[in-house]
């Protein structure tokens, strides 16, 4: 196994890495070049000019026409966030009119990258994937060219999630989290929990974990509208969808018990500073912030991934397979099934924690480690077997 590379502290814990320094100052742990539809009619010319161009990246997608309201705020807000994501280091922008591209565009373009709109209105598929492509390759000679940097820990974004979640999680792979949390919120990273929905039961414990009154509140009022929606839209409760099938073959049988299993990824010590809406940036400084995300983890990864989190550390049980196209998404478990029978999804294996053979204070380290290596340049094993997921929220129903 491959050493970090990173410099440490005497009791060798990480301090730095090697990324990529954007313009506006943010770092980066990946160089993409992205071809962005801005809606589900663009999805074919984008691809187009990822196949023309070998080590571009196209993120199609199902959303885009007829949207309104918040439904189209939060559509232009996550499309914006990825291309604005310092992972991102160039972007082309591809819609059916010119009018919501440039947007998207102009969006990006504040972060000062190289970033391009096209519209295929009036031209046709043919003659815009020409231009996009001749375009996308000079973006990709320009990306090709940059180099790492050794940056601070405290320039760093991550943020966090579980999936598929049993026993183990709670007991082990989600205080591992909590436990490099703890860690690295002292040294002033800026890290990220959400899924609101698999908070209930715990929420009265999640919102004292606020940094203040007026943070908790604006927690409890996130929550409660959550709730509201989903007794909207309910048959009669929420079977196979919370707790999943996954977690109740994994000994959850209620979703309190996998709520508070949930809440260990942030620790004992750390203080959340702010609630973001989804696909939000943080905005306060450095600190851990809560985001109001659905508990699907494609979906939560995707809004993330948006708000300009550049590295994913996500926590499974039963074993999931999620990856991201623009942030790395590493996965641990304490499960020693999974480990067996899907291997080859996990990053990081904790279930020592289960059989005394590892403290939660190693298995921390050890996960501060494959971060660090991650951020050096390591392929997690989602990225290495292909895994792009990228699934906008919708809100409602279209126009």
């Amino acid at each position: 196994m491959a050493k970090s590379i990173a410099k440490r502290k005497p009791n060798g814990r990480p301090l730095s890495f090697f990324g990529y320094r954007r313009g506006n100052g943010r770092v980066a742990i990946r160089n993409h070049v992205v071809i962005l539809p801005l809606d589900d009619l663009s999805n074919a010319a984008a691809e187009a000019v990822a196949n023309n161009i070998k080590g571009t990246m196209a993120l199609p997608h199902a959303y885009g026409r007829l949207q309104f309201g918040e439904d189209l705020e939060l559509h232009f807000r996550t499309l914006i966030g990825t291309g604005a994501n310092p992972n991102v280091a160039a972007c082309i922008v591809i819609g059916i009119e010119p009018g919501w591209t440039g947007r998207v565009v102009e969006g990006i373009k504040k972060t000062g990258k190289p970033v391009a709109g096209f519209a295929i209105e009036g031209k046709g598929d043919i003659a815009t994937i020409a231009d996009a492509s001749r375009t996308a390759k000079d973006f990709l000679h320009w990306a090709s060219e940059l180099q790492r940097e050794e940056c601070r820990i405290d320039e760093l974004f991550v943020s966090t999630k579980c999936g598929e979640s049993d026993t183990t999680s709670g007991l082990a792979s989600c205080p591992t989290v909590g436990n490099l949390i703890d860690k690295i919120d002292p040294m002033g990273a800026t890290t990220c929990f959400g899924e609101t929905s698999e908070l209930t039961g715990a929420e009265a414990v999640c919102a004292s974990r606020a940094a203040n009154k007026q943070t908790a509140e604006k927690f409890m009022a996130t929550f409660r509208a959550y709730q509201q929606m989903i007794d909207r839209h309910k048959t009669n409760d929420l079977s196979e969808s919370q707790p999943t099938k996954g977690n109740i073959a994994g000994g959850l049988t209620t979703i309190e018990e996998k709520a508070f299993g949930n809440l260990q990824k942030i620790g004992h010590k750390t203080k959340y500073i702010d609630v973001l809406k989804p696909a939000e940036e943080p905005k306060k400084g450095a600190g851990l912030y809560f985001m109001d995300t659905s508990s699907a983890a494609a979906e939560c990864v995707t809004l993330q991934a948006a708000a300009g989190f550049v590295v994913h550390l996500f926590p499974t049980g039963q074993g999931n397979v999620i990856g991201n196209p623009i942030e790395p998404v590493i996965k641990l478990t304490a499960n020693p099934k999974t480990v067996r029978e899907m291997g080859e999804h996990i990053d990081l294996d904790v279930s020592g924690i289960l059989r005394r053979e590892m403290t939660l204070d190693e298995a921390g380290d050890r996960l501060i480690d494959i971060m660090i290596r991650t951020c050096n340049g390591r392929l997690t094993a989602a990225e290495a077997l292909g895994h792009r997921e990228f699934v906008l929220t919708k809100l409602y129903q279209s126009a």
